[in-house]
């Protein structure tokens, strides 16, 4: 599970020079929190109550007991064989439980594999056997579903899955079990080196297969500190997060920067902005980060309620441009920065506007890069383009990934180091950037990326459907939803609820079901067969024929 060794000690000899990659792990700060103020509060997790996100059983652990159960857990799973480089997998919410598996993965060497809750045996199934998961952890219950009998049916498929534990489960497969002092621990030789893979994150691709991006320590903690020191963050900020902590958003702004900083972190389960607005105050966060979706619900909900967030200091929103308007509005309403901010899961926030940039930039722009990072604007010849003029999105830099799973040949990393992120931006004479679009056929719903080829390919199954193809068509509050168009097999009908249900069916994730039905006669095609999506588009913006 290692990166090419040859490539990133070529790239790591720049970096050192650079002053870029510092050599140091999560442990060290963990270190250093823990011998500054043990007892200061690390982390604090409230675990929802129902489906409306309402306050349930809250769980507050200091940086001792942070480091003293990760500890537990690590001795745990190396009794469990899991030796450096193997695969731990966790399917979580935003629960305490997933701050001390990466850290004890950290302490036994393993690799941390964190999955979108979302996820289902389908896209499950593919993702622990490309990374040979030997440990996976789920919760007993959450939103309704039920993970463990899920995780059974999956595990008779995976030789390499030896254990499944749940979390707020009973008995001996329960999480807590391995919070109990172990009778052993894996020496200091099993910890990982900063050039060592210490996350596997999934992501969506043009191919509809996941690709499972690769960070050593080195890449995402060089991300962390020119991020940090632009926002101004320090030991004495409270960082909320509502982002899910399997998403490079929430895991590495939510859960590894407050352990860097030696800060408080407060964990929001499902999102509920009243539940958000009342977890702000009662805390005291200043520091809070999520996609466009979050931001504009938090902004309504204060505006409406005259609910203050007087600590609120930052808001970083990315996962998709944020509308003008909006940073205007929710500047107004939470009297805090709103910062603009673009990156992917392969290089964490790439680009952030500043706290004291001028209103056309923070409201017009998705930042300039951060130290360490660049970007350039190209045109298919990869030749730079002029200022304001679109091309496509490279990035080159100390926090780019190391490489995908066992798929080295769809890292489109060119030999200068300049990494095609497949998205179309122009870039200004300051060097801010605004995203375009995405020359990647992906759908990016309310931060999230919905593996456009994947439904289709499963749609285009069904025994009704000739011919179908998936589009994006505008929502002021995700960014996008999904819209199929659909030619039938002569006789055939089908239904909006039809096809909600085949998806179903097939285990997909709820979330990427197409939010439209439209049926129609032929789809548009180039002369060479290909279908015109632009022009789908456009006709996405008509009255809906089929709708939910």
């Amino acid at each position: 599970m290692q990166p090419d060794r040859e490539r990133l000690m070529k790239r790591r000899a720049e970096m050192i020079a650079r002053g870029d990659w510092r050599d140091e792990t999560l442990l060290d700060h963990l270190a250093r929190a823990v011998a500054a103020d043990p007892d200061k509060t690390a982390l604090v997790a409230i675990r929802s109550d129902g489906a409306d996100g309402g306050p349930g059983q809250e769980t507050r652990l200091s940086y001792r007991e942070i480091d003293r159960l990760s500890d537990h857990v690590a001795g745990h799973l190396y009794a469990l064989g899991v030796r450096k480089g193997d695969t731990v997998s966790f399917q979580l919410p935003n629960w305490w439980e997933f701050t001390l598996l990466h850290l004890a993965c950290l302490k036994a060497g393993a690799v941390s594999n964190p999955l979108m809750v979302i996820f289902r045996e389908r896209e499950l199934g593919f993702m622990l056997a490309l990374a040979e998961t030997k440990i996976l952890v789920v919760p007993h219950r959450f939103r309704g579903f039920d993970y463990p009998t899920m995780a059974a049916n999956l595990r008779s498929m995976l030789p390499a899955l030896t254990h499944v534990f749940v979390a707020g489960g009973q008995g001996p497969d329960a999480f807590d079990t391995l919070l109990t002092p172990p009778s052993s621990m894996p020496d200091a030789t099993s910890r990982p080196g900063p050039d060592d893979a210490i996350q596997l994150l999934y992501t969506s691709g043009t191919t509809g297969e996941p690709k499972g991006v690769l960070h050593t320590s080195n890449t995402m903690l060089s991300n962390l500190a020119p991020f940090s020191d632009r926002l101004h963050l320090g030991t004495d900020d409270v960082i909320h997060m509502p982002s899910p902590l399997a998403h490079q958003l929430g895991f590495m702004y939510g859960l590894v920067l407050p352990v860097m900083l030696g800060c408080k972190a407060v964990l929001q389960d499902l999102f509920a902005p009243a539940e958000m607005a009342r977890q702000i105050v009662q805390e005291g966060a200043s520091f809070t980060m999520g996609a466009t979706p979050f931001l504009n619900d938090l902004t309504e909900y204060v505006e409406h309620t005259g609910t203050p967030t007087p600590s609120l200091r930052v808001f970083v929103s990315a996962g998709a441009p944020i509308p003008r308007a909006l940073v205007t509005q929710a500047r107004q309403a939470l009297g805090a920065s709103i910062i603009s901010a673009w990156g992917m899961s392969e290089n964490g926030a790439v680009t952030t506007t500043r706290p004291d940039d001028p209103e056309e930039k923070a409201t017009s722009t998705d930042g300039c890069a951060l130290p360490g990072m660049e970007v350039r604007v190209v045109d298919l010849n990869a030749a730079v383009v002029p200022s304001g003029q679109e091309g496509q999105l490279q990035a080159r830099g100390c926090s780019n990934f190391t490489g995908y799973l066992k798929r080295p040949e769809l890292d489109n990393t060119n030999a200068e180091g300049w990494f095609d992120t497949g998205d179309l931006a122009r870039m200004d004479a300051d060097g801010y950037i605004r995203i375009a679009g995405r020359s990647k056929d992906i759908i990016i719903r309310g931060g999230e990326n919905i593996p456009v080829v994947e439904v289709e390919g499963l749609l285009f199954r069904h025994p009704a459907i000739a011919e179908v193809a998936i589009v994006g068509y505008p929502d002021a509050r995700l960014g996008e939803r999904a819209c199929a168009f659909v030619k039938l097999r002569e006789g055939a009908v089908l239904s909006f609820a039809d096809m909600t249900e085949y998806l179903q069916a097939q285990h997909m994730a709820r979330q990427y079901v197409p939010e439209r039905l439209e049926i129609v006669d032929e789809l548009p095609r180039t002369p060479s067969g290909k279908i015109q999506k632009f022009r789908l588009r456009e006709a996405a913006g008509a009255p809906r024929s089929v709708s939910p």
